[in-house]
């Protein structure tokens, strides 16, 4: 088996390592060449040596002729030392006077050698893949009589050192070991000739180099603070001493030992080791020639001797699902979003525009990939007004029916639409089209595959050691271990990354209720109590507050969002103010108001003659409207899984479903709250989303007969985003009760809803919503009596939309008549099934 030559490939940064050994000047290295050539032991080994055959000579020999062509121009001036190894039982005497001839008489007492052979329990170690120091015992060493050199060269025919003019082959000791001693007063700088059957290969020797990682760093890792972990896990092409290669680094604390595997090597790690970092349980390896596409894995030794081979868990890059390898790779990628960046702290997101269409990518439109998708997601959604997308999770997950919700590479963006690079270009090019990007972020769980996350290192490392609170009751995964600070780390550092590698704007944590409590989805006696007896995972409460608090801090502009989907007090509330519970805020900047998005669509759903038995189920989250900061969602989880599409929830025919959906978006729209909608939502799609197909685009057609209904829906979707965006008063105080004024809430036998926003200044939006399938005629609201006149600014009822067009023309003028309690009031036509929005004219 004879390896490939290592692949090629540029590498993003050269780093200046302070550490690397001085290189000895140009005649210090002849003066050494000339030293040893004054002790050249004869080349010729004695053909009758014990234990090797005429057939392993003769192989020998041609493998040394192998080496002999890839020699160096300056052949003639060349010194070559051949060394033999000094055998245990040779007296240290007998070799002595074997290979160093006597010094003259005027020289000091000679010095006596060592052998330069692998001590066996070193070996046995390395073999066994359990070695914590191969630097220690592998590459150059300063011994008495020289300088030993060590390689552990699996399947090499032939090793021989080279430094400069100097030539040291050495002693084949079998197993894939090679040792020589050199009688050098000090350790050059040199390469190996290694000599496989067919081909002979000059390569750096790893086992000569420094650490790549500094004491801060490990220093931060064991702290479990280190904000850029990405920077010093995982595999980064770099030049180090001047060397290019890659430099591999894993946490492994509970590992016997590390090794490198990869097409490098045939994913046999063994002839790779790498070397423990102290107690920080970090395992690193510099591999010279090693460059970017290279698919990897580190090989690990469980405390029972057995191996795992694992993808890095902080990989930047990984193969196309199913294939599960780990991808050496750097980013080359320029941005061109600077004026998104620089004016996005600008204003705090609760009191901007921020309507958000939810998309998943792989589907969306199936087959594109991610510079694809750039050329004409942007201008979909420019087009339609929405200020955000949000991305179901795009971190690698090797099941593509999880959605991204089962994550394996938490670092890596899913190959299955291109190369990081190719990701980043879609989110600038999205920035550039003024359009916000949040990705959905998931550190409430990892599968179980045995080539991931799952008891990585032989025992439970990130997830909890105690299976009661490791082990995910409703989707088969596991829960990270947040009392561990290394796996805090490990995910702070990774929302971190998001944000700042990828320029992402923010980040919807999802299941954050499944975090939050130790009791989540168990049954007594499932769950173990925390150390106050109480049900929440405080643990997990440190980890959000930790994570909330650095992004914020790192990252300005950006947003967390919350999927919390119970009465947790404060998760959008400052980290450290306390509330009533005794805990500080979570830290969120917003959270999805689950109970608003249950209780509207319940209210839906009802038959119109049924529903003023339902009517507070549309007027209860104005109860509760600013205990936080709230997006309402319309997100996936409601249409898939047997729920049905959105306007497939709606009752009456088919006319009265479209006219329920486009009064229950402005309705929506109008609400406190931001505002979030999934694909295939915005043209009224009938079938339930399946990520095997997407959206049904072919709806929107013009060869399909009911193309103008789908299109009327999509077209109210655009002019809602529209007035929505140039209307301060629907956004600006979403969060203030200053915002918000009922004028009617409780007319439910009319199954009329009607209240004010304000905006900061004062200035009115009028919100009407008329869910009964009949037109009110002069339906007289209360109106203040500073507005002159009001006029229509949206009505879903008009004919371009589908509705039946029935409007209000005309400017509409306040009557001098008292009416809800207010001192003057309008008339109105109210639309059957409609929402009608009016400002002041």
């Amino acid at each position: 088996m004879t390896p490939r030559p290592s692949s090629s490939g540029s590498h993003a940064k050269k780093t200046a390592d302070a550490q690397a050994p001085k290189k000895p000047a140009k005649k210090a290295t002849e003066q050494a060449a000339e030293k040893s050539a004054e002790k050249t032991v004869p080349a010729e080994k004695a053909a009758a040596k014990k234990g090797t055959t005429k057939k392993a000579a003769s192989k020998k020999a041609a493998a040394k002729k192998e080496v002999s062509k890839k020699a160096p121009s300056k052949k003639a001036k060349s010194k070559t030392i051949s060394v033999k190894a000094i055998s245990a039982e040779e007296t240290p005497a007998q070799k002595l006077t074997e290979s160093i001839p006597a010094p003259p008489p005027e020289a000091p007492a000679p010095v006596t050698p060592v052998s330069p052979v692998m001590p066996s329990a070193d070996r046995d170690r390395l073999v066994a893949g359990t070695h914590h120091d191969p630097h220690g015992v592998l590459g150059a060493h300063p011994v008495p009589g020289g300088v030993a050199f060590r390689a552990f060269r699996p399947y090499a025919q032939a090793v021989t050192v080279v430094a400069g003019d100097l030539r040291v082959e050495l002693e084949d000791d079998g197993g894939g070991f090679f040792s020589g001693l050199a009688p050098l007063s000090e350790v050059p700088e040199y390469r190996l000739l290694v000599a496989y059957e067919g081909s002979v290969q000059e390569v750096e020797d790893a086992y000569r180099l420094l650490p790549t990682l500094g004491e801060l760093d490990l220093h931060l890792i064991g702290e479990g603070r280190h904000e850029e972990l990405w920077h010093v896990l995982g595999a980064h092409p770099m030049t180090h001493q001047g060397v290019t290669g890659t430099r591999f680094s894993v946490w492994a604390p509970n590992a016997r030992g590390a090794c490198v595997a990869g097409t490098f090597n045939f994913w046999d790690g063994s002839g790779y080791p790498m070397r423990s970092l102290g107690s920080s349980g970090v395992w690193e390896l510099f591999v010279p020639g090693i460059g970017e596409g290279e698919l990897y894995k580190f090989e690990l030794t469980r405390q029972d001797g057995s191996k795992t081979q694992r993808a890095d868990p902080l990989a930047r890059r990984t193969e196309v699902p199913p294939n599960t390898s780990s991808v050496v790779t750097a980013s080359h990628y320029e941005w061109h979003d600077e004026e998104w960046l620089a004016r996005r702290a600008d204003t705090p997101v609760h009191e901007a525009p921020f309507s958000v269409y939810e998309i998943h990518l792989p589907s969306w439109r199936p087959g594109l990939t991610y510079r694809q998708l750039a050329e004409q997601l942007p201008a979909y959604v420019k087009d339609l007004g929405f200020t955000h997308v949000e991305l179901m999770p795009i971190a690698e997950h090797p099941f593509g029916g999880s959605w991204g919700y089962q994550v394996t590479g938490f670092y890596a963006p899913t190959a299955r639409l291109g190369t990081p690079d190719d990701f980043r270009f879609l989110v600038d090019a999205l920035h550039q089209a003024g359009i916000g990007v949040l990705m959905d972020w998931v550190p409430a769980h990892f599968p179980r595959d045995d080539w991931a996350l799952a008891e990585f290192d032989g025992r439970p490392l990130y997830e909890h050691e105690n299976p009661l609170r490791s082990a995910h009751p409703d989707w088969g995964t596991l829960e990270f271990d947040y009392g561990r600070r290394e796996v805090r780390n490990f995910l702070v550092a990774n929302a971190v990354y998001w944000c700042q590698e990828f320029h992402i704007d923010g980040l919807r944590v999802d299941a954050v209720a499944s975090m939050l409590y130790l009791d989540y989805s168990r049954e007594p006696g499932q769950w173990l109590p925390n150390e106050f007896g109480g049900r929440e995972n405080l643990d997990a409460v440190a980890f959000l507050q930790e994570m909330n608090a650095t992004v914020y801090r790192r990252v300005p502009g950006v947003v967390t969002i919350a999927e919390e989907s119970t009465a947790w007090d404060g998760v959008t509330r400052a980290t450290h103010h306390v509330g009533p519970g005794g805990f500080g805020g979570l830290g969120f900047g917003l959270k999805w108001n689950m109970g608003w998005m249950h209780d509207s669509l319940d209210y839906m759903s009802h038959d119109p003659v049924h529903r003023k038995f339902h009517h507070n189920e549309m007027t209860f989250s104005m109860v509760y409207a600013y205990s936080e900061n709230y997006v309402l969602p319309i997100s996936h989880d409601e249409v898939v899984h047997g729920k049905g599409s959105l306007v497939s929830k709606m009752p009456g025919d088919w006319w009265q479903q479209r006219a329920n959906l486009r009064a229950y978006l402005a309705f929506m729209w109008a609400h406190p709250g931001k505002q979030l909608l999934f694909m295939g939502q915005e043209f009224a799609q009938g079938a339930e989303w399946s990520e095997a197909h997407g959206p049904d685009w072919w709806l929107l057609d013009p060869g399909y007969g009911a193309e103008p209904d789908h299109r009327g829906v999509r077209d109210l979707v655009r002019d809602i985003n529209i007035v929505y965006r140039h209307t301060p008063a629907l956004w600006q105080q979403d969060i203030k009760p200053a915002g918000f004024q009922w004028i009617v809430g409780d007319a439910a036998e009319d199954n009329v809803f009607a209240f004010l926003r304000y905006d900061a200044e004062g200035g009115p939006l009028l919100a009407v919503s008329n869910l009964a399938p009949v037109v009110r005629h002069d339906y007289r609201l209360g109106v203040p009596d500073s507005i002159p006149a009001w006029a229509e600014t949206l009505n879903t009822d008009l004919g371009k939309y589908g509705g039946s067009d029935v409007t209000n023309p005309d400017d509409i003028k306040p009557e001098p008549q008292a009416w809800h309690g207010r001192p003057a009031s309008i008339r109105l036509t109210l639309p059957p099934l409609a929402t009608v929005w009016l400002r002041p004219a």
